[in-house]
C-alpha cells in the first residue's frame, strides 16, 4: 500500500476545537477533580475524629500554599461542574441547542465559574 502524505483528519495543526467540545471534556475532568477532592474531605473528617494533633496537622497542610492551591482548584472545579450541570438541565429540557445559543451558554458557564469562585474566595479571605 502506498503511503499518503496528506494529514490525518482531524489533524491537530488544522483543527480548532469548538468551545462546546472543550467544555465537555473539561466537565469530565472537573468531575474527576471533585472525586479526588472528596478524598481530601474524607481525610478532614477522619482527622476530626482521630485527635486534636491529627486535626492540627491537617489544618497546617491545608493552610500551606500547596493546600490553598488545591482548595482553590477544588472550588473552581465545583463551580464549573455546577454551572455546566445547570446548562445541561436546560439542554435536557430541550433549550439551547442552536449553535449560537450553545456557544453563548458556554461563555456564560465560564463567566459564572469565575464569578462564583471569586466570590467564595473573597468571602473566605
Amino acid at each position: 500500500m502506498k503511503s499518503s502524505s496528506r494529514p490525518l483528519s482531524p489533524h491537530i495543526g488544522i483543527y480548532r476545537w469548538p468551545i462546546t467540545m472543550a467544555l465537555s471534556i473539561l466537565h469530565r475532568a472537573s468531575g474527576i477533580a471533585l472525586a479526588v477532592g472528596l478524598i481530601a474531605l474524607l481525610l478532614f473528617v477522619m482527622s476530626l475524629a482521630d485527635s486534636p494533633e491529627s486535626y492540627l496537622r491537617f489544618s497546617m497542610a491545608i493552610a500551606s500554599p500547596l493546600g490553598q492551591l488545591a482548595l482553590f482548584g477544588w472550588s473552581l472545579a465545583f463551580f464549573y461542574h455546577l454551572s455546566n450541570g445547570v446548562r445541561h438541565l436546560f439542554w435536557d429540557a430541550g433549550y439551547g441547542f442552536e449553535k449560537a445559543q450553545a456557544n453563548r451558554s458556554s461563555y456564560m458557564v465560564l463567566a459564572s465559574t469565575v464569578a462564583l469562585t471569586a466570590i467564595l474566595w473573597l468571602v473566605v479571605l
